[in-house]
């Protein structure tokens, strides 16, 4: 993978190591605090707490599952304290998905330019959770599956990922779209080892928002 320069704002970065990061400081003034944390072993409790709530919610709603993605969904992986969950569902039944959340509380927020994926915000921060209602079988869904099996089974590169994430977070004045850009290359070697094929991995590139 070629390194590049960060786009223009508002564009995710793509290809660049987060060894790059620190050489070129690519940071700009709109920091925020990235907060990676050591796994908890409270994070698996807190996502079946939630996962019964959505699933209430969503009782009416064929369903296909409710996953915990993203790395707290890694056990031993460090990881920003906020839980990723995936709301599976039918092409059909996403716009049934989403009005039967809100009127529990979550505000959509639009796909965030990912095709067959909705984000929604929690009505509270108990605990911190990003849910998505995604389109069963789409692509940025396995992506996020894929992610957390493999570091699953792969303790090494689960420690590895870890380590760059700690290592970007204590780069100073760091922002969102530098630390997603650093992670990138070790994100594609850890796809390597999915299920996806080539030209899915090729696709997902500097769109992965993996946390």
């Amino acid at each position: 993978m070629t390194p590049g320069a960060q786009p223009a704002s508002g564009r995710r970065c793509t290809g660049v190591s987060y060894a790059d990061v620190f050489a070129a400081g690519l940071c700009n003034h709109a920091c925020v605090s990235i907060d990676v944390v050591p796994y908890s072993e409270d994070w698996p409790k807190q996502f079946a707490a939630v996962a019964n709530d959505l699933a209430r919610a969503l009782a009416e709603v064929p369903m296909v599952l409710i996953g915990h993605a993203g790395s707290t969904a890694v056990p031993g992986l460090a990881a920003k304290p906020i839980l990723d969950i995936d709301v599976a569902v039918r092409p059909s039944d996403v716009q049934a998905a989403l009005l039967a959340l809100t009127a529990c509380g979550y505000t959509h927020e639009g796909d965030f330019g990912m095709t067959d994926r909705e984000a929604l915000k929690a009505p509270d921060d108990q605990p911190r959770r990003h849910v998505y209602v995604c389109v069963e079988g789409s692509l940025h869904l396995r992506n996020h599956l894929a992610m957390r099996d493999v570091l699953r089974r792969r303790s090494d590169l689960r420690d590895r990922y870890g380590a760059v994430k700690f290592e970007l977070s204590r780069v100073p004045g760091i922002d969102m779209d530098a630390y997603l850009a650093g992670k990138s290359v070790v994100l594609q070697e850890i796809l390597e080892y999915s299920d996806l094929t080539e030209h899915e991995r090729a696709s997902i590139g500097g769109l992965n928002e993996w946390s």
